[in-house]
């Protein structure tokens, strides 16, 4: 009797653990994220406090014990994977014994920041923000307590990019702990502190840990949401490579007056070299830069479906004109770029000085398809240099070199994120597909790529997962420049999002 008596009572545990998807409603998804939203948005606030500028060994360290503590919290196993650079941490939780895993991506570390340029004293105290006509004030962030307006935004460095995300996924993770309510399946979530340097030392740690890292599936909380702010699926990215280039002048800085007329100016030549890599319409001149990229029909069908106008487009970048690479932006996204990212010669403004430079630098960034691997496209991007009449030197010029060449420069180069693509009608996007309608009905965006670079091509590659990237911040979040910010309307469907996405059931 006894025995029979325990198989129904786990009976009855194993039915109401495998319907709670089917329990859970929009209304109560989003009834759970209100009770706790003020909660969640004072916690990323204290997230956003920590200086995360990945160059710097103490803020990796401060960051990474901030996530420890809060995963811990939550009843996850932690663990720290050591690599050549900067460490990872990698947390998991078993909520069933037999059930698959998948494997969440958070991005920690943000971009430097300039704080003369910032709207606030210190990017890294948060400030929420009222928008009064054109312009963005400040107002307290205890009025979180008595009223809440989608529409205002916490401004603060990584508050898009990528902390705000992470937090919409602990922050579910909490509710869902606080409501005794377990996801439907096994969670692994590992944290990358170096992601904006190009997470130099992902690939080798993927490796020598395939087996911890092992999922079903990667879900990557990064990126920015399509330009309709609506909620955005994506299936891609490209990848990226960069390059600097120098080009030399006179051994130092001349008189402008003494030696105009007589010395070449750099910056002329230089300004001739870009302008060689790009015709006026805006394509990339480079001989074979865009091979191997074709769009099939279905392709492009896919993309203009799509809710996209481009002359909305055009006027909220303020731009007359578009380059023509493509017809239409999502079309343009499938193709390698190639952007002039900074150059520097001399000085500027209060600075100024009537010189011939020295040299200038030309910093480039190209981002990449899977049919443009990086090798590729830097050595295309050399030998165009090469082309042009330049002589490339290791470092300095040589006196020898110098009286041989007319035109001297040097080269060097930074492969990063390798591109990938995961096909839209995989199991994994019918997954989010049926976990975000559950919130959203039809009112989501699968894009097939997104323009930016996400270090996923080892995870995919090593683990032979698929990777599909949940997007949250809205679409004019100043990502990477100054007064980054977050909108509280898409921080709390963000966590909505993550909460239908772990109520979901993994077939």
């Amino acid at each position: 009797m006894k025995k029979w008596f325990f198989i129904a009572i786990w009976t009855c545990l194993s039915l109401q653990q495998k319907s709670w998807s089917q329990i859970i409603s929009a209304e109560k998804i989003e009834a759970m994220t209100d009770e706790k939203f003020v909660e969640s948005a004072f916690n990323l606030r204290q997230f956003l406090t920590l200086p995360n500028d990945g160059n710097y060994p103490e803020q990796i360290a401060t960051n990474l014990a901030w996530c420890d503590s809060v995963f811990s919290s939550l009843k996850f196993k932690t663990q720290t994977i050591k690599t050549d650079g900067a460490p990872l941490l990698f947390a998991e939780k078993v909520y069933h014994k037999n059930r698959k895993s998948v494997l969440f991506y958070l991005q920690i570390d943000g971009q430097p920041v300039d704080t003369t340029k910032w709207f606030q004293p210190n990017p890294f105290i948060p400030v929420l923000k009222e928008k009064k006509g054109s312009n963005w004030e400040v107002i307290d962030f205890n009025k979180l307590n008595v009223t809440i307006d989608p529409d205002w935004r916490i401004f603060a460095r990584s508050s898009s990019d990528s902390k705000g995300p992470a937090m919409t996924l602990i922050s579910a993770l909490q509710i869902l702990q606080s409501k005794k309510i377990k996801p439907e399946y096994n969670i692994k979530v590992i944290m990358d502190f170096q992601e904006e340097l190009g997470s130099p030392d992902l690939p080798k740690a993927v490796t020598k840990n395939r087996e911890l890292l092992d999922a079903e599936m990667l879900f990557i909380m990064d990126g920015t949401r399509h330009l309709s702010n609506l909620p955005t699926l994506t299936y891609g990215a490209r990848g990226i490579a960069t390059a600097t280039i120098k080009i030399f002048g006179p051994k130092y800085g001349l008189h402008s007056g003494q030696y105009g007329n007589f010395a070449p100016n750099p910056v002329f030549e230089a300004s001739r070299l870009i302008a060689s890599m790009k015709d006026e319409h805006g394509k990339v001149t480079i001989p074979g830069f865009y091979n191997g990229v074709q769009l099939t029909e279905s392709d492009k069908r896919s993309l203009a479906a799509i809710p996209e106008n481009l002359d909305s487009t055009l006027v909220n970048l303020g731009i007359a004109v578009q380059d023509e690479v493509a017809p239409t932006y999502q079309e343009a996204l499938q193709y390698p770029s190639l952007n002039i990212r900074g150059i520097k010669s001399a000085w500027v403004e209060k600075e100024v000085r009537t010189i011939i430079p020295s040299e200038v630098i030309i910093e480039i960034d190209m981002r990449l398809v899977p049919e443009t691997p990086g090798e590729r496209q830097v050595e295309l991007l050399k030998k165009h240099i090469e082309n042009f009449g330049y002589h490339l030197v290791g470092s300095v010029p040589s006196n020898e070199e110098r009286a041989t060449y007319s035109k001297l420069a040097s080269f060097n180069y930074r492969l990063g994120s390798q591109p990938f693509r995961t096909d839209m009608d995989s199991a994994i996007g019918l997954f989010l597909n049926s976990a975000l309608n559950k919130v959203f009905g039809n009112n989501i965006v699968n894009m097939r790529t997104t323009g930016g670079s996400q270090p996923m091509a080892p995870f995919i590659k090593t683990l032979e997962i698929p990777a599909v990237s949940i997007r949250i911040p809205n679409p004019d979040n100043a990502i990477h420049g100054p007064n980054e910010n977050l909108r509280l309307g898409n921080f709390k469907e963000g966590i909505m999002s993550c909460l239908a996405i772990l109520t979901e059931k993994l077939k």
